[in-house]
């Protein structure tokens, strides 16, 4: 029974550590990353380690709407050229990688849209659009115990915030989830 409770626990913890930062978003700032988004012609997607993970996820769905989306590093993704778009993840606030990616995008013309943890990044500076998700990343050390250990909670909620992107935009674009499943593979 003590097992449960410390279950039940963790799980509510957890819980918090992710819906936290999801509630703290301003508003402007999700409907700026949705808008940029939607005015896309083909969007690129980059996050590096399990902030990766999430990103590719992310792009998955955005295919299952319909858009012409691709994660960065695929042998498959196209150049990136004016009027498309850039998304890109840096939990701590920079990434070499990112910021490099950014500059390419930039210099071909397209937009720039950027999650990160770190209200102070400088790479907020260079994004035409951002979204600040206060969560705790593996470049802050937890001063007290967390439920989510190193940068779990931001790759959390990442997807969570994700996700929620994906609800908005089906609903801005009328597509019901036929229409999704009808773009899944069946090469599984």
């Amino acid at each position: 029974m003590a097992g449960d409770k410390a279950l039940i626990h963790w799980i509510e913890t957890a819980c918090r550590e992710l819906s936290s930062p999801l509630r703290q978003i301003p508003e402007n700032e999700l409907t700026a990353f949705i808008d940029t988004l939607r005015a896309a012609s083909r969007v690129a997607l980059f996050g590096v380690g399990r902030e990766g993970l999430m990103v590719r996820a992310f792009a998955m769905r955005l295919y299952h709407l319909g858009m012409d989306a691709h994660p960065v590093g695929e042998m498959t993704t196209p150049a990136i050229a004016s009027g498309d778009c850039l998304v890109v993840s840096a939990g701590p606030g920079h990434f070499a990688t990112v910021e490099a990616l950014m500059n390419v995008a930039h210099a071909s013309g397209a937009r720039t849209a950027l999650v990160t943890a770190n209200p102070h990044s400088r790479l907020r500076r260079q994004a035409d659009t951002n979204v600040v998700l206060p969560a705790r990343t593996m470049a802050v050390d937890a001063a007290q115990a967390q439920a989510l250990p190193m940068g779990s909670a931001f790759e959390g909620a990442l997807f969570l915030f994700f996700e929620h992107v994906v609800a908005e935009l089906r609903k801005a674009m009328n597509i019901d989830e036929a229409a999704m499943r009808a773009r899944h593979t069946n090469l599984e």
